[in-house]
């Protein structure tokens, strides 16, 4: 029998259980690559078909387009895409080598005059793109933006001279923060988890958790969550929770939570499990595939998050 290029066979999960839900939900609806995500990350299945997938979306100038983030139409390559990308190649154990290497000498073309990058860039311009991301002819540099990439290189100790003045604006950013969004913390804890000078983000990431709590950013009692405001630009539901921030328990976002309010968001996680086996998509929802593509996404982000967090899934 020819080979059908499955994953390895792995033990059932139990029916029912998240993962086996979830696992339907992703055969029924996912994009090829979330696929194979899927199945390296729980199906024992191998890292060289996520690497085969992810290809699919790259562009000859070493960036990468075509909807990797869903809220982005068509093929030009952005910033987002490659922070969608090294997301996936650090998930893999593949964040290096010539691939990367040609990413960051891409972004080095895209980035700011202050040699950080923006959210997106003008070539957007004529595709469609959620409405929530702006396209301007000048686009300034964001952390939302720079924060992950710069972090992610970090953590896979990547060397190259676009990290030099990309990880000096982050550290700016981060440190500038008086009001952020939810967005930004996400961004600078990214950073922060990851940056080599350990005591300068402790000391960040401390007063950062310090605001979070301060300007209820992150619902602590989802029974209750009149009493945090949603974010601008999100529709109704649309909180972050102590679990958005601290996606494990290694990050240093963890101590900006109690054991009790950690145990409520990740119940609350938990309990947020479609009865089609997906988990929704909080941001606002402007065209059907967008949040079609974007489901399984935030599927496997929940997956990962409560098994870091030591919590049954399957």
């Amino acid at each position: 029998m020819a080979d059908s290029g499955a994953p390895p066979l792995s033990p059932t999960p139990p029916a029912r259980s998240p993962l086996f839900r979830a696992e339907q939900f992703v055969w029924l609806t996912a994009r090829v690559l979330e696929q194979r995500l899927f199945a390296h990350h729980f199906l024992n299945g191998a890292a060289d078909p996520v690497e085969t997938a992810l290809d699919a979306y790259r562009n000859e100038d070493g960036g990468y387009g075509h909807a990797l983030d869903p809220d982005l139409r068509g093929p030009v390559s952005q910033p987002l895409h490659a922070a969608r990308a090294l997301g996936v190649l650090d998930a893999i154990g593949r964040c290096g080598g010539q691939r990367v290497e040609r990413m960051c000498r891409h972004l080095t073309s895209v980035s700011a005059a202050d040699g950080a990058l923006p959210t997106v860039g003008p070539g957007q311009r004529g595709y469609p793109v959620a409405p929530f991301v702006p396209v301007v002819d000048d686009p300034p540099s964001e952390l939302p933006a720079t924060g992950p990439v710069v972090g992610l290189l970090h953590r896979n100790e990547v060397w190259h001279a676009w990290l030099f003045r990309a990880t000096d604006f982050c550290w700016r950013a981060v440190e500038s923060l008086r009001e952020p969004h939810p967005r930004e913390v996400r961004a600078a804890v990214i950073f922060l988890d990851s940056v080599p000078d350990r005591p300068r983000a402790e000391a960040a990431a401390d007063r950062l958790g310090r605001l979070v709590r301060r300007q209820r950013l992150a619902a602590l009692d989802p029974d209750r969550l009149d009493a945090s405001p949603v974010a601008p630009g999100y529709a109704p539901g649309g909180h972050y929770f102590p679990h958005d921030f601290a996606r494990s328990p290694r990050s240093l976002a963890r101590a900006w939570f109690t054991d009790d309010e950690m145990a409520r968001s990740l119940d609350f996680l938990a309990g947020s499990q479609q009865e089609d086996g997906g988990w929704p998509v909080r941001r606002p929802r402007w065209a059907p595939a967008p949040v079609l593509e974007a489901r399984p996404v935030v599927t496997i982000e929940a997956l990962s998050t409560l098994r870091a967090h030591g919590r049954f899934v399957g």
